[in-house]
């Protein structure tokens, strides 16, 4: 309510402005001229206390500003410049560059979104596990204790086993007996390196 309050007596206070500018009485202001005629560095009381402490001096630094009624001269060069080349273009070219500036800024924007999802979905590709932890804590036990190994040794075999090295005839046995089994793919390239590991480790005794 105070807001309203506040803006029908500012509503109202404009208006009555309004009436007495428009009064035929009233002299035009773009006829009269306002120039200071007194400048300071010192600072004005007087001047605060009318300004509501926004002005505190009226030097020759402040009064371009506040007594200003057109823009920079360069300012307004560069408008009346954008003026007269809008003025040239016909409205079909106007809408021609519309729809054109329209297109680019939605291929820019389909590009960016499109980065935008590779660069998730690859954050997301590499984030994936590759691999089954399960598997690999299987194929190590049985590289490294010959676990899950079986203890059948294919007929026709004729290695010899030492009585003190069991578990080294379990993993040559289990090693002969992976040999045989036919695989494909990344498990048969898999296959000479397993046989190679469990060799080299049946020679050596304890483990």
């Amino acid at each position: 309510p105070s807001v309203l309050d506040s803006f029908a007596l500012l509503s109202g206070q404009l208006n009555t402005l309004n009436k007495v500018l428009k009064h035929e009485k009233t002299p035009l202001l773009r006829n009269q001229v306002i120039i200071p005629l007194v400048l300071s560095p010192d600072r004005d009381e007087e001047i605060m206390r009318q300004t509501e402490g926004r002005v505190p001096v009226f030097s020759h630094e402040v009064v371009p500003d506040h007594l200003r009624t057109k823009p920079d001269p360069e300012v307004e060069e560069q408008e009346k410049q954008l003026i007269t080349d809008a003025a040239r273009i016909s409205p079909d070219v106007a809408q021609k560059q519309i729809q054109s500036l329209n297109k680019m800024c939605s291929n820019l924007l389909e590009k960016i979104n499109k980065e935008e999802r590779e660069s998730e979905s690859g954050g997301l590709r590499q984030n994936k596990q590759t691999f089954n932890p399960a598997d690999t804590n299987a194929l190590v036990a049985a590289v490294a204790f010959g676990k899950g190994l079986s203890n059948r040794r294919p007929p026709g075999s004729g290695a010899s086993v030492q009585s003190g090295q069991p578990g080294a005839g379990a993993i040559i046995a289990g090693a002969s007996g992976m040999q045989q089994v036919p695989m494909s793919g990344a498990a048969a390239q898999q296959q000479p390196m397993l046989a190679g590991v469990q060799m080299a480790q049946a020679g050596q005794p304890g483990k």
